[in-house]
């Protein structure tokens, strides 16, 4: 009687969802790149991009797609990422192109607009699709503005990324600087009780 090794199937299939998240990432980037629409990626990816550079074993996968595109860009992208198999849909006042006509809202690329608030109670709006790193092969959010969309989302998830930057090195006490007094006030409070 053949047995089935769960662990193996398993052990696959973890490796599998990372790495459609990751081809989703760099089939996304390259669409946007072949048209010349400027982005940045931010979010979970971004967090990792930067983390890589530093410690690849911290970190911290993610299934979230999260590109910084300007609002009169949206329709040259989505007929870049239509090209590249991604669908067009708005759900819940969140523009995003899931990954093919069968795709669930996870399985998509989410976009946030450049110069604007992601919710009207946060504190800043969003940085300049500009303000990028190119030392990968997609354009990275810069430190500094991941940091500042993190600090101004401040979700648990948030603050769990912001706590990734404090423990190896990327950002420390010292960021309070850079930020207004609110956001500030929040890295205070991780620096001081990071659990």
């Amino acid at each position: 009687m053949l047995q089935t090794n769960y662990a193996d199937i398993s052990w696959e299939r973890m490796i599998q969802a990372v790495e459609k998240v990751r081809e989703r990432l760099l089939r996304a980037t390259s669409a946007l790149e072949k048209v010349g629409v400027p982005y940045a990626v931010v979010g979970g990816q971004a967090v990792a991009a930067w983390v890589s550079r530093v410690d690849e074993a911290a970190v911290r996968n993610t299934r979230d797609v999260d590109i910084l595109l300007r609002r009169e860009d949206l329709a040259a992208a989505g007929d870049a990422l239509a090209e590249a198999g991604f669908v067009y849909r708005r759900a819940a006042g969140v523009e995003m192109f899931l990954d093919g006509p069968q795709a669930k809202a996870r399985d998509a690329v989410h976009i946030v607009f450049a110069g604007e608030k992601v919710r009207k109670e946060y504190l800043v709006p969003t940085p300049d699709v500009l303000d990028i790193d190119r030392t990968t092969s997609f354009a990275v959010i810069t430190l500094e503005s991941l940091v500042r969309m993190k600090l101004t989302s401040f979700r648990r998830k948030d603050q769990m990324h912001l706590i990734d930057l404090l423990d190896i090195g990327l950002i420390d006490v010292g960021w309070t600087e850079r930020f207004p007094a609110g956001l500030a006030a929040r890295l205070q409070e991780l620096v001081d009780n990071p659990e």
